[in-house]
């Protein structure tokens, strides 16, 4: 009887280590998940801020911003893509982790991999983009401006009230911004 009662002591204290030590891992898994993109965001705006230097301002002045990588493959009639990213407002510092999936149709072929920087006017306009998520099927050119915003904004396009949006791939502004078919919404697993 002593036997089984230390046999079914050994076996519990195995599980309540075996469960602490893989939750420990699923918890520095997160945090470097989240690191990773936070590394992502930095590079995004510090690659931004040198294409664009008056974009430092403009993100600065604005409620808060968002930058995601994607990577997106086209193959044939179909293609998608997926990434993953970061809102931020600057007011609090609050960070939000998104992410973000698309599907193309159309022939082509290709891989492309660029980065999406998001500005906000309001925090209104962000909360939404946060609370609600976002699904856009937009194409325009990035030289478009809006007002007296033109300076500020110069290489971003509106793509609704009070949102702004810059691509860059590896060589710089992309001539031309393309969301289609995507979606962007909060990661459950990093928030």
């Amino acid at each position: 009887m002593n036997l089984r009662r230390n046999f079914a002591s050994l076996v519990r204290y195995t599980l309540v280590v075996g469960l602490l030590a893989i939750s420990a891992t699923v918890f520095a898994d997160v945090n470097d998940q989240r690191e990773e993109v936070r590394a992502q965001s930095r590079d995004a705006l510090s690659r931004l801020y040198k294409a664009i230097p008056s974009a430092k301002g403009a993100v600065g002045r604005a409620a808060g911003y968002a930058t995601f990588d994607n990577f997106a493959m086209k193959l044939g009639l179909a293609g998608g893509g997926r990434g993953k990213g970061l809102a931020v407002s600057n007011a609090t510092k609050k960070e939000t982790f998104m992410k973000l999936v698309e599907v193309q149709a159309g022939l082509g072929i290709g891989i492309k991999k660029y980065a999406l920087i998001f500005v906000f006017d309001t925090n209104e306009a962000l909360d939404k983009f946060i609370d609600q998520g976002w699904e856009s099927s937009t194409q325009a050119t990035a030289a478009a401006k809006h007002g007296d915003k033109g300076t500020a904004f110069a290489g971003a396009v509106s793509v609704s009230p009070g949102v702004w949006l810059y691509q860059l791939t590896k060589s710089g502004l992309a001539a031309e911004i393309t969301l289609k078919g995507s979606k962007y919404y909060k990661d459950d697993e990093l928030n």
